[in-house]
């Protein structure tokens, strides 16, 4: 028995569902072309994305360690330069040891609309991915959410501080399990269909945080027709 419901019974006209993690490599990617590919072709103000959370630390038990993320940019950042990657560069105590107040501060920001949300979101990932920032801290999260045009910070502060969206996250991860959501990033389009990490393929050579990753197709091309497919 379920109890919640299944995304492709909440999809929206123009309205593309993401689940992602903000420290998955993968989702990075994704994004960066969702919103230049959007971007290209004319469709900001015809397609929107409504991101939920895939928190990958409450389905591995643990967050993601240090050495598994920096693999990902030595395997996967080379497929889209663009986005903004580095290695680690903040002291070690300063990496995140969880994801979860990035991934309420962008359900927080959906009080305000899905642009918002999808300016915070962005900019939450670039924050880790680009500039090593520690988006497992309230303080760091805030900042960026008050360096972020067209977000207002205070009323996610004010939501963090209540803890208002952490069930939010808990309840996208338990529909997650529920209805086979398969990994970071998977999107539902309004047409029902659903499409876990389009156009990119890849596997693991050893265990994370040991091993590194090994991107074996990638096409950037299938963005086209997904956002089309929602404009439509």
């Amino acid at each position: 028995m379920t109890t919640t419901t299944a995304p492709q019974d909440e999809v929206r006209p123009g309205v593309i569902t993401v689940f992602s993690d903000i420290w998955c490599s993968f989702a990075h990617v994704a994004m960066h072309r969702l919103h230049t590919t959007r971007e290209r072709l004319g469709l900001e103000d015809r397609v929107r994305l409504d991101h939920r959370a895939f928190p990958l630390e409450m389905f591995n038990n643990g967050p993601s360690p240090r050495p598994g993320t920096d693999s990902e940019v030595g395997g996967v950042a080379h497929i889209e330069p663009e986005a903004g990657w580095q290695l680690w560069r903040a002291p070690d105590w300063k990496f995140p040891s969880t994801s979860l107040p990035a991934l309420e501060a962008v359900q927080l920001a959906k009080e305000q609309s899905l642009e918002a949300s999808e300016r915070l979101d962005l900019a939450l990932r670039r924050a880790f991915w680009a500039e090593s920032r520690s988006i497992g801290a309230y303080a760091v999260v805030l900042a960026v959410a008050e360096e972020t045009e067209g977000v207002d910070p205070r009323p996610i502060a004010e939501g963090l501080a209540e803890g208002r969206a952490r069930a939010v996250v808990a309840r996208d991860f338990l529909c997650a399990k529920e209805h086979g959501v398969k990994c970071s990033p998977h999107f539902y389009l309004p047409d029902g269909s659903d499409h876990a990490n389009p156009g990119v393929a890849a596997r693991w050579h050893g265990a994370y945080g040991t091993g590194f990753p090994e991107v074996t197709a990638n096409d950037r091309g299938v963005y086209e027709a997904l956002l089309e497919r929602a404009a439509d």
